[in-house]
């Protein structure tokens, strides 16, 4: 191939990402330091040099739109000077005269990439993806073309692309990169100042001097779950076999269901299980109930599960659930509560709550759960925001509404354990004993 010449300058910061010999990198950047413009000519070199014909190489951004406003017009003008380059709008694809192409893919609709195997990939915003995402597409998409891949984005809290970086940085295969605007000489001086002055002081260390320990702006129990993490609450959880389990669900038409497993006693609430997928029937929900070796207690679904459908012959998604489950009794639907109250229910219930770590999915979906952004007036509004930690959201709201009803009906499930001290101590046995939540209260 005939010598090509790209109008790209490589900043000094992302020479370590151009010049890496190993097959993966993080790269944690702040605001405005160049890291699209970067990656995007990370792809097309690897792209027009690779040796192999027919190579596919990707582009993925949390959402389809996402990818297409931040990266299509840079792949677009980078490729222009190589001749023989076919661009396709309609696919966000451009194909290379060597056989090779680059195309752009929303995280969001990961279906999209099942079956493909890529050569190369960029996952930008990478924490802002569903987690499941890269362990069941992507990682398996790179397997068989000995694929590598540059997960990029700027922190949001510790979330999986902090658990990335923080691998990276122990991991000889790894490229770990982190630019800070006080350390990459990319901003001038009297910006960096200005917007210290404008940004409040977490925004500013997260946003620019790439802080995972920020707060996240809009989060709704980031404190809570701040808390959770740090008093040691998530933990292995061994079921407790004189605790019945009970489910909390949210129901997702087109996109995720998401469900909880939760015993509830002595004043505290264990989440044991978690589950989340999309496109499955009534019956696969079911099935994974009846799958699990629980002793089960009651099924919480939400209000719309009373609505019939015609393509289920009339029936509603709780008669639907009564019937492959084999019993009423155990299904009831939670109160139709506004969000905010909802909301507020898990907050209330979060100081009690305890989590098993195979529910990490879940739980990173409740750290990211925030408020809407309104653009114009600068300010968050009160309504969350629609992404893929809705519904994990969504049903853990079910879950503490159902919890908050429970108590009402039954205040013994709120008492907490009083311990015992040592040295002077005012409590009696008595005392102690009427503390506790007997076994036959109902839970």
């Amino acid at each position: 191939m005939a010598r090509i010449v790209i109008d790209y300058a490589p900043r000094t910061a992302f020479m370590p990402l151009h010049k890496r010999k190993v097959r993966w990198a993080c790269v944690v950047a702040h605001r405005r330091a160049g890291k699209t413009v970067a990656c995007v000519n990370e792809l097309i070199k690897s792209a027009l040099t690779d040796a192999r014909s027919g190579q596919l190489y990707a582009y993925v951004a949390p959402f389809y739109a996402q990818a297409k406003g931040v990266a299509w017009d840079y792949l677009k003008e980078f490729s222009r000077p190589i001749p023989g380059v076919s661009t396709n709008e309609a696919e966000l694809r451009i194909d290379y005269p060597n056989g090779n192409r680059i195309q752009l893919f929303g995280a969001d609709n990961a279906d999209r990439m099942r079956g493909l195997a890529f050569s190369g990939i960029v996952a930008d915003e990478f924490g802002d993806w569903k987690p499941s995402v890269w362990g069941y597409v992507i990682r398996p998409a790179l397997a068989d073309r000995n694929g590598w891949a540059v997960i990029i984005g700027t922190p949001k809290g510790r979330n999986q692309f902090w658990v990335t970086y923080q691998n990276a940085m122990s991991d000889p295969d790894w490229l770990a990169l982190r630019i800070k605007a006080s350390e990459s000489g990319i901003l001038p001086a009297s910006e960096i100042a200005a917007l210290q002055k404008e940004l409040t002081e977490d925004a500013y260390q997260q946003e620019m001097e790439c802080d995972f320990e920020a707060a996240l702006p809009g989060a709704f129990w980031g404190k809570e779950l701040r808390e959770l993490t740090e008093s040691g609450r998530i933990r292995p959880i061994k079921p407790d076999p004189a605790l019945k389990v009970h489910t909390a669900w949210d129901l997702g038409f087109k996109d995720d269901t998401a469900i909880w497993w939760y015993q509830v006693g002595r004043g505290e609430v264990r989440v044991i299980d978690y589950h989340a997928s999309s496109g499955e029937s009534i019956k696969y929900y079911a099935d994974l109930i009846k799958s699990k070796p629980y002793k089960y207690g009651t099924h919480w679904l939400p209000h719309d599960a009373r609505a019939k459908t015609l393509a289920s012959g009339g029936k509603s998604i709780v008669e639907q659930m009564a019937a492959y489950l084999g019993e009423w009794s155990s299904m009831a639907i939670v109160p139709d509560l506004s969000v905010q109250d909802g909301i507020q229910a898990a907050r209330a219930m979060l100081p009690r709550v305890y989590f098993d770590p195979s529910t990490e999915p879940g739980i990173e979906a409740l750290r990211q759960y925030q408020r809407e952004y309104d653009e114009d007036k600068k300010a968050f509004r009160e309504r969350p925001r629609h992404d893929w930690t809705s519904h994990p959201a969504d049903a853990f709201r079910m879950m503490a509404i159902a919890w908050r009803e429970e108590v009402k009906s039954d205040p013994k499930l709120a008492i907490e354990i009083r311990g015992i001290t040592v040295g002077a101590n005012t409590v009696t046995l008595d005392e102690m004993w009427a503390s506790v939540p007997k076994t036959s209260a109902r839970i």
